[in-house]
């Protein structure tokens, strides 16, 4: 139709009676698509006045005079998105692991072992779980050789308890050869390493500075 009426220099008229559709559809379309391209352009000037704004702000601003469209957010953040107008969301990381502390360091002694059975080396490590305010974090134990979760606990502080609950619920079910970790202060808190001396379990930690020689934990 466009090409018809724009480019063919054909009427209205004839061009809706050579497609076969009513005059009608036609001006409709032609309205939403002006609509359309309107809303666009107003979309883009907002943005550029507001660089730093989400959908859900650029929405709002054009809720305002002097546009006062009555719109939602998916289709601002698909138009959006169309226009790579989008800003890449910077989200928060949260540092887990202080190796900065005075306790004793343990060698690695995991690099070259052959794992071949259950509780032969378990491995630990702490991550956390992004809410909407804030986080929760997040520490596991696991046998590599079953990739088993041998204990496990959720707090919201990263403080020694989070590690030792984990390492207690894990000790309740069975007992593993070696334990390895990295050279956080919580695996090297003098309470945990006790709790596994008192065990009979060798501690092995991956060096410093190396997050990839405690892979099977990350």
């Amino acid at each position: 139709m466009k090409a018809l009426v724009e480019q063919e220099r054909c009427s209205v008229k004839t061009a809706c009676e050579t497609v076969g559709i009513p005059r009608s559809s036609y001006y409709y379309y032609r309205s939403q698509r002006d609509d359309e391209e309107q809303l666009e352009a107003d979309l883009e000037t907002v943005a550029g006045q507001y660089p730093k704004y989400g959908t859900r702000r650029i929405t709002q601003q054009l809720w305002r005079a002097p546009y006062h469209y009555r719109i939602n957010r998916k289709r601002i953040q698909r138009i959006m998105r169309q226009k790579k107008l989008l800003r890449p969301v910077k989200r928060a990381r949260y540092r887990t692991t202080d190796s900065q502390h005075p306790y004793p360091r343990y060698p690695n002694l995991v690099a070259e072992l052959e794992i071949t059975q259950p509780e032969q080396v378990w491995v630990c490590d702490i991550t956390y779980v992004r809410l909407d305010q804030g986080f929760v974090f997040l520490a596991i134990v696991m046998d590599v050789f079953t990739r088993a979760i041998r204990g496990w606990h959720l707090s919201r502080s990263l403080d020694g308890e989070l590690t030792l609950v984990a390492l207690q619920h894990a000790l309740s079910v069975c007992i593993p050869q070696i334990h390895h970790s990295d050279q956080g202060v919580q695996y090297a808190a003098q309470v945990y390493t006790d709790l596994l001396k008192d065990y009979g379990i060798q501690i092995s930690m991956a060096t410093q500075g190396k997050p990839e020689e405690n892979g099977y934990a990350e």
